[in-house]
């Protein structure tokens, strides 16, 4: 099976390879396999001790930055190593001031693995979420490094639990020093087949957006915006995609009172222009040029990555984008702020998603005219909206501490090795 899997992995890698000569993303990662080795060998990393972390792209990475940074300041003597498979972590990532080499991950030959695990020799480990790379878990399990995963979540129509799954979930099994999930299904689904070094810890996002929310700065350019527009209701819709943006322009059209700001997913030219021609041009501004100031614009168009998590603050409610493509994007983000959050259909994958409607703080909807129904009722009726936000500011308060749960068991386990 290992070499079933390596050659999937090299047929991968293959296809990336020739996509690079169209695709610049694929280029990037293409790019960057070749200069690890070179750079992390001369990188002050893995000389002494070396704590590595992995994550597959940016929201991976926000979810690994809070256990990250609470070692660092446990554990100043690590070093620090951060791996990304995406470009999209990487290249928004690569100048993380906490970290002392940062990467993309060569991708998981056998010969990049034990070359790789060589030259960075970690004393501990750490995998985000889902990133599970096998021939890389059998070096670090060849060396007796402790190894851990944080925030998974196992459900049962996951590739481990299939007919084919078994020499998958050995790996689960052999290679982590210990398991933590987001909730209790998935410790008894690897209980039930055998995997017993796994505890619920919860998801370390909410202390990551908890962070933001506490160190959040004042915003001079959406400030200056809501002072043009005062008096308006504020919606601020997050990671937006084309769907999205035509039912929030059909409510926006429609309600004058509406001052919208619209973070969308990809901010290229051709999409911001797109979002000009929809709203029409005259009624835009975007964030780059509010020095000119709105001239009565009613929608900021947010043309940067980076700036969105602590801009929810500013919001009355919030749309998150992505629920008529793949899945939605994060809505910790503004839940932390107390934010009541509506999204669109695909959800079901995303726990906090499911969490936050059962407890009457956000709502999905399929037809447009159950988003006008739900921005109406918080836009309209204060005691409706007031509850939304307190569910939000409840939940919150109820899942933050994984972090501490995840390095008070981790201490137990680099103290034995």
């Amino acid at each position: 099976m290992r070499l079933l899997y390596t050659l999937g992995i090299k047929c991968y890698s293959l296809g990336v390879k020739l996509a690079s000569c169209h695709n610049p993303k694929a280029k990037q990662m293409v790019e960057g396999w070749k200069s690890t080795f070179g750079h992390l060998a001369i990188a002050p990393v893995g000389k002494d001790k070396t704590a590595w972390f992995h994550a597959s792209s940016l929201g991976e990475f926000e979810q690994a930055r809070p256990v990250l940074e609470q070692f660092h300041e446990q554990h100043p003597e690590y070093k620090i190593c951060v791996t990304f498979f995406s470009p999209s972590g990487y290249e928004v990532r690569k100048n993380y001031p906490h970290a002392d080499f940062i990467s993309y991950l060569p991708m998981d030959t056998m010969e990049n693995a034990r070359h790789f695990v060589n030259l960075l020799n970690p004393s501990v480990a750490f995998f985000a979420k889902y990133d599970f790379w096998f021939n890389y878990l059998t070096q670090l399990k060849l060396r007796n490094i402790p190894t851990f995963i944080f925030s998974s979540i196992f459900r049962p129509n996951q590739y481990f639990f299939k007919w084919y799954g078994k020499w998958f979930l050995n790996h689960l099994n052999g290679c982590f020093t210990h398991i933590f999930v987001q909730n209790e299904e998935s410790v008894r689904l690897l209980q039930s087949h055998g995997i017993q070094q796994v505890s619920v810890a919860g998801d370390t996002r909410f202390d990551r957006v908890h962070a933001i929310a506490q160190e959040t700065q004042s915003n001079d350019v959406v400030e200056q915006f809501l002072k043009d527009h005062a008096g308006k209701n504020v919606l601020l819709a997050g990671s937006s995609w084309e769907p999205d943006e035509q039912h929030l322009h059909q409510y926006w059209q429609s309600h004058q009172n509406l001052a919208l700001i619209l973070a969308p997913h990809v901010i290229d030219e051709s999409h911001l222009q797109y979002i000009e021609r929809l709203f029409g041009i005259n009624n835009c501004v975007r964030y780059s040029q509010m020095d000119k100031g709105s001239n009565g614009a009613r929608v900021l168009i947010v043309d940067n990555i980076g700036q969105l998590s602590s801009m929810y603050r500013y919001a009355q409610v919030a749309y998150i984008g992505g629920g008529f493509g793949k899945g939605i994007h994060n809505i910790l983000e503004a839940v932390t702020f107390g934010k009541p959050v509506v999204f669109g259909p695909n959800y079901a994958k995303f726990k906090e998603a499911c969490d936050i409607i059962a407890l009457g703080g956000g709502c999905s909807y399929s037809q447009y005219a159950e988003l006008e129904q739900v921005l109406n009722k918080w836009f309209e009726h204060p005691n409706a909206y007031q509850d939304s936000s307190t569910a939000c500011q409840q939940y919150m308060a109820d899942n933050l501490g994984s972090t501490k749960r995840i390095l008070d068991l981790v201490e137990k386990h680099i103290n034995i090795y």
